[in-house]
């Protein structure tokens, strides 16, 4: 697990997102905490403070996109989603390993891209997490794939829209903005 997830059409969508959503979010709270979950190279982060953004926290299960992070500057912890994070964030990001489980991708890749058997559990356990740290009012910015089994975020509580989408050869990649 030594790679850093390199930026991909995941990771530029999610971009765009926070670049629409930021600036509407820290005109009412100049003060917003922010979490990226999963933050790899760094580069949510990086868009989160060219907005303006001061208070942000980034995590990792991968030591060295930790380490990647804390280079760049940013405030980031070993953590396999909230087990090393105090505290309430108005902001949570996630760009999770989104794809249904493949047998013939390597084990040591899959970290970064199986989001467990249907593509979804991953994504399940965060939700369920999440709420523990989301301050009233806040956001969670998550995205997901067509290739994995549809989530009912009503079911956990959360009201969902698209804020992006990107459409690719062999799938549709949607960002969602979520609030208890």
């Amino acid at each position: 697990m030594s790679e850093i997830y390199e930026p991909a059409e995941d990771s530029y969508l999610m971009s765009e997102a926070l670049k629409r959503e930021l600036p509407k979010l820290l005109n009412k709270n100049p003060e917003l905490k922010f979490l990226e979950v999963g933050c790899g190279s760094g580069i949510n982060l990086e868009t989160a403070k060219s907005l303006g953004v001061k208070n942000i926290l980034g995590t990792d299960i991968n030591i060295n996109a930790v380490k990647h992070c804390k280079t760049l500057g940013f405030n980031c912890v070993k953590s396999d989603l909230f087990g090393n994070v105090n505290g309430k964030f108005d902001v949570i990001v996630f760009n999770p390993p989104y794809l249904p489980l493949d047998e013939e991708e390597p084990k040591d890749s899959r970290t970064a891209t199986t989001g467990g058997k249907k593509g979804t559990e991953l994504i399940i356990k965060f939700l369920k997490q999440a709420k523990e740290h989301l301050n009233k009012n806040g956001k969670i910015l998550l995205i997901t794939s067509s290739l994995s089994k549809d989530i009912d975020f009503i079911a956990f509580g959360y009201n969902a829209e698209v804020i992006n989408e990107k459409k690719l050869f062999f799938e549709k990649l949607t960002v969602w903005k979520l609030k208890i």
